[in-house]
């Protein structure tokens, strides 16, 4: 065998690893050293080894008084966030791509991962001038919509934990980089339900979102519409796409269960609406720059 794995690009220690899991995954009870040696064909010491590493990440939890090992709640937590993001998928496919048609603007689904957003689902906007990200793309939270929307949801406790030792770092001339201005504008999107970011995060580009809850009321994502600030500026943003945005994030809570106290919201139609009003900006004719992007602001 030459290099790291049989084929040159795998880990043979992690192929390793992937395996005990999958062994004790499927096994009835616990299992110790012997008997997964046995299993995997492996020597002891080498099962010994991935134990405690996998223990020390709390993957699998040890029983001293046996010597048994068994899977930790770490892989139920990872567990719970692939099933999370796998039910938002199927929630928001169908919502979000309505809500694209409607706004003609980059329409992307993010999550909170510590100070950051991490960009779940997206659509990219029909025009040649648009917004240029990706699936899987991370940006911080305080000077996009989306993170903002996330960061005002969390409970107190949390968000005194973020923000503590935070330098938010400056991308624009209208980044909030102070932490008592950024608490404020936490809670102004807290009062209101919505958040803007026009120009915080990439110049010449904006973006609003809405919250996406589950059916206990918490809020899970954040769904936004992004284009550059040409189309999507302040005066549209808050008329046209503010409405599309949280009636859309509405639909996909109702789609996971939310049922709030007011009427629901049927998916699609208020979109259309919004964007189909009298002076709606995705029907205003202005030639872009062919292959101009920005690389995202939600």
């Amino acid at each position: 065998m030459t290099g790291p794995g049989r084929d040159g690009s795998r880990l043979s220690s992690v192929q390793n690893a992937a395996r005990l899991l999958k062994e004790l995954g499927a096994a009835e009870g616990d299992l110790g050293v012997t008997e997964l040696s046995r299993r995997l064909g492996l020597g002891k010491s080498t099962v010994h080894r991935l134990l405690a590493t996998l223990t020390a990440e709390r993957i699998l939890e040890h029983d001293p008084a046996t010597g048994t090992y068994r899977l930790g709640l770490m892989m139920w937590e990872l567990g719970a966030r692939v099933s999370v993001h796998r039910v938002l998928h199927d929630a928001a496919t169908t919502v979000i791509e309505e809500l694209r048609n409607a706004t003609k603007e980059t329409v992307q689904v993010a999550v909170l991962d510590g100070r950051e957003v991490v960009y779940v689902l997206r659509l990219e906007s029909p025009h040649t001038l648009g917004i240029f990200a990706r699936v899987g793309h991370r940006n911080w939270a305080h000077c996009t919509s989306t993170g903002k929307v996330l960061l005002a949801s969390l409970p107190e406790p949390r968000l005194q934990v973020l923000l503590a030792r935070w330098r938010p770092e400056r991308k624009t001339d209208a980044t909030i980089c102070a932490l008592p201005q950024l608490r404020a504008e936490l809670e102004r999107v807290r009062a209101q339900g919505w958040a803007e970011n026009i120009g915080e995060s990439e110049l010449g580009a904006a973006s609003v979102a809405a919250p996406i809850r589950n059916a206990r009321g918490e809020v899970i994502a954040a769904v936004s519409v992004a284009g550059p600030v040409m189309r999507v500026n302040g005066d549209t943003l808050r008329r046209f796409f503010r409405a599309s945005v949280t009636q859309a994030a509405d639909a996909i809570s109702e789609q996971l269960g939310h049922r709030p106290d007011r009427r629901p919201i049927h998916r699609g139609t208020p979109a259309v609406k919004a964007a189909n009003a009298p002076g709606h900006p995705s029907g205003v004719p202005r030639a872009p720059r062919a292959g101009s992007r920005w690389r995202g602001a939600s």
